[in-house]
């Protein structure tokens, strides 16, 4: 309980000011986005996060509109054609996922955790590892263990090793290093490959 409010008492005293100081940047980044397809400038996707329970979570869009049109989830991959000149410019730099920060700020996610997955991509993750579901135990996270010692193509398996060794050892104190090791992660520039075309991850066809 202790742990769970001085989580909770650092993702407002970060993310809330955080927030303010890049809101300059988040209108810039809606207009350039709009401008380009007069698209809608945010994403909302379905996510889960404690529990279980299902959250809408909020990104800048970088792909095209209707990029699933046929209902298909599907991982990004390399060359991927839905994604935009803009889209592209956003997933680089990770400005993309700054509109998690209003996500953290109504509950839904914390600033470190296991990152949020989608329900159907977790439904198959777990035909092949069970184990999948234990990342539920706590909150999604914007950052976590996972992203700052791995990237977004490592295969889901060491992904949940990273994220079940975080859950079980998790502070304050880790999370403040997740988060400075994040900083640093971002202008890494293979830290956003995506996955290559047609492979399989936990089972998932990425096509």
């Amino acid at each position: 309980l202790v742990n769970r409010f001085a989580k909770r008492t650092l993702d407002l005293l970060v993310a809330l000011p955080i927030t303010i100081l890049l809101s300059p940047v988040m209108l810039i980044t809606a207009v350039a986005i709009k401008i380009y397809d007069k698209g809608p400038a945010f994403y909302k996707q379905t996510r889960l996060t404690v529990g279980g329970k299902e959250f809408k979570l909020l990104k800048f869009r970088s792909m095209i509109v209707n990029a699933e049109m046929d209902g298909i989830a599907r991982l990004a991959q390399e060359n991927d054609g839905r994604i935009t000149p803009v889209g592209k410019v956003l997933r680089r730099t990770r400005l993309d996922e700054l509109p998690q920060l209003f996500n953290i700020l109504s509950g839904d996610m914390s600033l470190v955790g296991p990152r949020p997955e989608r329900p159907e991509i977790a439904e198959e993750y777990e035909k092949v590892l069970p184990e999948f579901k234990l990342r539920l135990k706590v909150k999604a996270g914007l950052t976590g263990y996972a992203q700052v010692y791995g990237k977004y193509n490592t295969e889901p398996r060491h992904k949940l090793l990273f994220d079940l060794f975080y859950i079980e050892t998790q502070s304050v104190w880790m999370d403040l290093n997740i988060l400075f090791k994040t900083v640093i992660v971002v202008f890494r520039k293979d830290a956003t490959e995506e996955v290559e075309s047609g492979k399989t991850h936990a089972g998932v066809e990425v096509k």
